[in-house]
């Protein structure tokens, strides 16, 4: 008797454990969600992150747009009227250091930051939060490398000289 069910119902069962099988790896597909965990302990920060990008070629930054004399103007201009001033502006600025020195920042980022009338670790280290999100806004595709790779802290540390300080928790210098 057992056995004519089994018969008669077989391509039923079939379709119900196909049916059956098909229904839990969907639910298993849409439900499955990638929890990334953070290992904030780890001692190479942000070292290893873009190494490619970091370790890449040092090339020489182009010349800095017309515009970018005319913004400093403009700023300079601003704070004599009204008293106001900016990061950019009061940061004392140096003979211009080099900026390819703070990981995460290329020659294409250099060369924005230049266009922005930023030259100096003095004035990156001067930035605020209010100062980050200015310029963060014109970064454009490289939209929050400044706090991800701590542009401010290497900057502090590189102004100060502190070469010891910085290998210590950025890694080597290049």
């Amino acid at each position: 008797m057992m056995a004519e069910i089994q018969q008669e119902y077989l391509i039923f069962l079939v379709i119900a454990l196909v049916v059956a099988i098909g229904l839990v790896w969907w639910l298993l597909l849409t439900s499955r969600r990638t929890k990334i965990q953070r290992d904030d302990t780890a001692d190479d920060g942000p070292t290893k992150r873009n190494q490619a990008l970091i370790d890449a070629p040092a090339a020489s930054v182009g010349p800095v747009s017309a515009a970018a004399g005319l913004d400093r103007v403009a700023v300079a201009t601003a704070q004599t009227s009204t008293g106001i001033g900016t990061a950019e502006a009061s940061a004392p600025a140096t003979k211009g250091d080099d900026l390819r020195r703070i990981k995460g920042l290329g020659p294409k980022l250099v060369t924005l930051l230049a266009e922005h009338g930023v030259t100096s670790f003095a004035q990156i280290a001067a930035w605020d939060d209010a100062d980050i999100d200015r310029i963060d806004a014109r970064l454009g595709r490289f939209q929050g490398r400044i706090r991800r790779d701590d542009w401010v802290a290497q900057a502090r540390l590189l102004a100060a000289e502190d070469t010891a300080g910085y290998e210590a928790k950025f890694g080597n210098l290049q």
